[in-house]
């Protein structure tokens, strides 16, 4: 991990270790994170949270990240700082990283957890005209319902996530997936997760609907909610 000078919090434990992905423009110190990390520590399970280069505490500009390099981020987490089989649990975009990573290293993952997972956003989360911004000024800003800040989204991103795009009719993955998705998310349509569901490849896929959830899902029943779900999947 030296070498990309990632910041990271690692609490050891028992494994499978769980890792978590954040969003686009989050951090490791969103409610599910820490959330996650605190159930670790009561039960004496390894867990990992990390910020993507240019994100949070980890050195680097936000805008010169792409899906590729926030993928093999992760990546690095997983071959240089975790040792054995690892959780992963991605929310939004990370959802999208988590299955990335989950095809690069089939052989180390032993469960998968996406929460409003967001795979391919870059084809369906834009208008046309917003595309044509992107083409033509090589960013976009929009207002963040998260943030005072603007959401940016640069060329270089969306060009990175269209070559990165695993919506096909199936997906290779063939560990434990279990997808939670909020049925009032504004940000991610919740019949994606039952569209991934079907792609997915593995047997054992468990689709978590919240009707009365959002994007987020922060509150605490849905953290109770996650938290039960990466309990039963990893007693």
């Amino acid at each position: 991990m030296s070498e990309l000078s990632l910041a990271y919090h690692h609490t050891p434990g028992r494994g499978p270790t769980l890792l978590f992905l954040p969003g686009y423009a989050s951090d490791m110190t969103g409610t599910k994170a820490m959330a996650i990390e605190a159930w670790a520590k009561t039960h004496g399970r390894a867990c990992v949270r990390f910020d993507y280069s240019g994100c949070g505490a980890s050195p680097g500009r936000f805008e010169d990240g792409t899906l590729e390099s926030w993928r093999d981020d992760a990546l690095a987490v997983v071959d240089h700082l975790i040792e054995g089989p690892v959780t992963l649990v991605g929310s939004s975009m990370g959802g999208w990283i988590m299955l990335l990573v989950a095809l690069a290293r089939p052989e180390r993952i032993a469960a998968i957890v996406g929460v409003a997972a967001a795979p391919d956003f870059t084809s369906w989360g834009f208008t046309a005209d917003e595309k044509s911004t992107i083409a033509r000024e090589g960013r976009l800003e929009q207002p963040s319902p998260y943030s005072d800040q603007p959401t940016i989204t640069t060329r270089a991103f969306w060009e990175s996530g269209e070559r990165l795009r695993v919506m096909w009719p199936s997906i290779a993955i063939d560990c434990p997936v279990r997808l939670i998705h909020g049925q009032t998310d504004a940000d991610v349509p919740w019949e994606l997760s039952m569209e991934l569901a079907r792609a997915i490849r593995s047997a054992d896929v468990q689709t978590i609907l919240i009707k009365d959830g959002d994007h987020r899902l922060s509150r605490d029943a849905d953290i109770g909610t996650l938290l039960s779900t990466i309990e039963m999947l990893t007693p």
